[in-house]
């Protein structure tokens, strides 16, 4: 499989970029630019605009393409010949909204993001004009969330009537990179996929069609700003001459129909067959799984997403995960080593105290106004090694509790995200989700997007690999963390008696 692919993650807090050689079955890139650290003059907190009103969470779209830019121009000085790269695909962080003028300028000069809680009102307004929660499951698949862009497009409408207006476009973070990839207003392509789109709570992932009744219930006019759903297996045009001049790529370099980081996540993890689960620890927390019929969960908590193999990805997510995490480790100035540590000396089951992490609302359960609520703490449990359990058993079994929703039983948890970085957060996965768990090296959805990006390259050239051959060589354990204990559920320890202590 000759020539190089690359995958381009665009998340909340950075942009990161894989280049990886099928025929060598190695990566041969890997860089990150970090919004916060790397351009200052966003002024960003953990990616995100700070001292916004109380749910609001948006950053500004020119960020990330500036992002892309800067990566684009590191790549050029670097020992890769970028010339050699045949596909790109993008990977985005999900559901947030870009919109677009006629010009192809932004309407808007904010992007509201998924962790942005501001619709909890424009969601229960959907859901009370379609009919009431279980009708709107009918029609899209999914209950309206905060974190889902319908609300988002409602909220601009009511709120922001003057900029919905001027809106001709309304993108995904995936497909406003993917325009601008292909040449933005100078005739960028403009289109959507299944993966990420089945997020979006307007299009069907059961039907593969918009939804006539949630489009209307905001705006029937809304279907024209919307732009054609493609399928995900496929290109979309070729890089634009302007940045091919620009960064020295080569102008036949494709551009793959890209998608949402946990479709890409999923690949990068050989989460693509039935019987895998992969759980990102993150800044939030994810479990999805591949399946070969849509799944629709009948009260909304489990997302009904599509892939992007044309298969199917039902998906959890709790909005809390490392952010409680990062406080303890920031409060007591520990490692993730001396986390480890400090969880050794505790017992499971942290002796009946138990902590429900819900610091700023939460996405499973649907509960975007929630607190946090510690329970069986005494004076004598409040100190570093009590808390320190609590947030690492309350976080997973958080999580594990959205799960059993699901209709998996796993045969093999693959984990990736910067929490697998702990050798405690991997046992306790494998503890409490009772299955062998194996975290994975590299960046997941980056990876899952060159991988993509090889295996639909290949797919438009006649040349018929399967997904699994293609992502076979670059899915690999990480060493650091596949001794026995950390993969193997311990039988007597926090599957047990973390259920106890719920």
């Amino acid at each position: 499989m000759e020539g190089l692919f690359a995958g381009l993650d665009v998340s909340t807090q950075s942009c990161k970029i894989v280049v990886i050689d099928p025929a060598e079955g190695g990566v041969v890139h890997v860089d990150s630019v970090n919004y916060d650290d790397d351009m200052p003059s966003y002024g960003t907190r953990d990616g995100v605009i700070p001292d916004l009103d109380e749910g609001i969470s948006e950053s500004d779209p020119r960020m990330w393409l500036e992002a892309v830019d800067m990566i684009l121009q590191r790549l050029m000085a670097s020992e890769v010949d970028q010339r050699q790269i045949r596909c790109l695909s993008v990977s985005g962080q999900q559901h947030g909204l870009v919109a677009l003028d006629g010009a192809g300028n932004l309407a808007r000069d904010r992007s509201k993001l998924w962790n942005d809680f501001s619709t909890s009102e424009e969601c229960d307004l959907l859901t009370e004009r379609v009919g009431g929660r279980e009708r709107m499951i009918e029609e899209v698949g999914n209950s309206q969330r905060t974190g889902y862009t319908a609300p988002k497009i409602l909220h601009m409408l009511r709120h922001e009537p003057g900029v919905y207006a001027e809106s001709a476009t309304l993108f995904l973070v995936h497909n406003y990179i993917n325009w601008y990839l292909t040449g933005a207003e100078e005739g960028g392509v403009a289109v959507m996929e299944p993966g990420d789109t089945s997020g979006m709570a307007l299009w069907s992932p059961v039907t593969g069609t918009w939804s006539p009744e949630v489009i209307g219930a905001i705006d029937p006019g809304l279907r024209e700003k919307l732009p054609p759903v493609e399928p995900s297996d496929r290109t979309i045009g070729s890089v634009s001459p302007v940045l091919a001049d620009r960064f020295a790529l080569s102008p036949d370099c494709r551009i793959d129909a890209g998608s949402g980081d946990n479709m890409y996540g999923a690949i990068g993890t050989g989460n693509f067959e039935p019987g895998i689960v992969t759980v990102s620890l993150g800044t939030s927390g994810t479990a999805y799984s591949f399946m070969k019929e849509p799944f629709v969960d009948p009260s909304g908590e489990i997302a009904s997403f599509c892939d992007s193999t044309g298969h199917w990805l039902p998906l959890l997510c709790v909005s809390n995960m490392a952010n409680g995490y990062n406080a303890v480790l920031e409060r007591y100035g520990m490692s993730h080593e001396d986390f480890d540590g400090v969880v050794a000396m505790t017992p499971a089951g942290n002796e009946g105290r138990l902590l429900i992490p819900w610091y700023e609302g939460e996405r499973t359960p649907d509960l975007p106004l929630a607190a946090p609520v510690m329970f069986g703490f005494g004076l004598d449990g409040l100190n570093r090694e009590s808390l320190c359990r609590a947030v690492l058993e309350g976080h997973v079994l958080n999580l594990f509790t959205g799960f059993t929703s699901m209709p998996v039983v796993p045969t093999v948890i693959h984990l990736t995200g910067g929490l697998a970085n702990s050798a405690s957060w991997c046992q306790m996965i494998a503890d409490i989700f009772e299955t062998e768990t194996v975290p994975v090296r590299g960046e997941g959805a980056a990876l899952g997007a060159a991988i993509h990006a090889a295996w639909v390259w290949q797919k438009e050239h006649q040349k018929e690999y399967t997904l699994r051959e293609v992502a076979t060589p670059f899915v690999v354990p990480d060493e650091r963390r596949t001794d026995q204990d950390i993969r193997t559920p311990l039988t007597n320890s926090g599957a047990q008696q973390g259920k106890e202590s719920r």
